[in-house]
């Protein structure tokens, strides 16, 4: 049976939590691991796009039918590895979920789950996910595969990083460089994506995911239930979260004004609208039962779609235009 001692995990010896019953049918068993695999968190690949976006803009890549073609199988596969970290974080949080005050109704935390079956599932969607990536090129393959090792870091002892104050929320947020590396290799190899975005691009990851972190601590209220449910909440409250997003929030925007004013100046236009989103999504984290906790229903939240749709449109202009006045007010060194 499943337990918690100290803190810790035992491996669950039944498929079932005690008083659960398992699906009396294959049907039902189906539906069960195609719940577990989360497939309505796939909003969240949409951190791939900005990728495909950027090498367009620096590469000078053409639309054309090839690129669509790898930007669908790239989304795809993408997926299916993400898909594959749900699935094993589903089945090894299975007993610390029963003490949070949603995640006690997920399949595996109600004994719904066969955990011999969730294994195969797990490995099975990873290899579709390599196989499909195969048929983009070598180094999209590379990145799809550190996206669920990062998974496997995450999620599985003896490392478990998200037993790890602070280094949780930064190996799960480095999956925001992953993607993006993703996004850039769907549309060309030839080029290397620039450092300092990927920098930035893992310091916002790291400021939502640490405010997710500051929601839940606040939703849980309680502090030793709150490290039973995750160990690494033992070590957080709510200031040394706080002041970790503080700093992740300011690296993030260092080091996209490097690249701004390496690459495209123009993007600095672009600040206001993203402290705007950041602004918004900062206050959201307050609300009890917040879309923070889970980001794959942010899109019902208009106060959020607002700025981000600001954004968005923003950025993409920006990448595309050249703004000669920018020149004369930002001049380079040496120029």
């Amino acid at each position: 049976m499943s337990r918690i001692r100290d803190g810790e995990s035992v491996t669950p010896l039944r498929t079932s939590a005690p008083g659960t019953s398992q699906p009396a049918s294959f049907s039902q068993r189906l539906r069960i691991h195609l719940r577990i695999a989360r497939f309505d968190h796939s909003i969240k690949q949409v951190f791939i796009l900005p990728g495909i976006v950027v090498a367009m803009s620096i590469a000078r890549t053409p639309w054309s039918t090839t690129l669509a073609w790898h930007i669908l199988l790239g989304l795809v596969a993408s997926t299916l590895i993400a898909c594959s970290n749900y699935v094993i974080n589903e089945i090894l949080d299975a007993p610390f979920d029963r003490l949070h005050p949603t995640k006690k109704n997920r399949p595996a935390a109600c004994g719904l789950v066969h955990f011999g079956w969730g294994y195969a599932q797990w490995i099975a969607m990873m290899i579709a996910g390599l196989g499909m990536g195969l048929l983009i090129s070598r180094q999209f393959v590379i990145c799809a595969a550190a996206l669920w090792i990062m998974g496997c870091v995450y999620n599985i002892s003896p490392i478990r990083s998200k037993d790890l104050p602070y280094v949780d929320v930064l190996s799960e947020s480095v999956n925001n460089p992953i993607r993006f590396c993703l996004g850039w290799y769907i549309v060309t190899s030839s080029i290397l994506p620039p450092v300092s975005l990927l920098l930035s691009y893992w310091m916002l990851g790291a400021y939502f995911m640490a405010l997710k972190r500051f929601s839940e601590y606040r939703q849980i209220g309680d502090a030793a239930i709150a490290a039973g449910y995750r160990r690494s909440f033992r070590y957080y409250n709510e200031e040394s979260l706080l002041n970790s997003v503080v700093f992740y929030s300011a690296a993030a925007m260092l080091f996209f004004g490097a690249f701004a004013m390496r690459y495209h100046m123009e993007l600095i236009l672009s600040f206001p609208f993203i402290a705007w989103l950041m602004a918004v999504y900062f206050g959201l984290s307050f609300h009890a039962e917040s879309a923070v906790q889970n980001p794959e229903k942010l899109y019902r939240e208009p106060r959020l779609m607002i700025p981000l749709g600001f954004c968005i449109i923003t950025l993409i202009y920006l990448l595309y235009v050249k703004l000669a006045w920018l020149e004369a007010w930002f001049p380079r060194s040496g120029s």
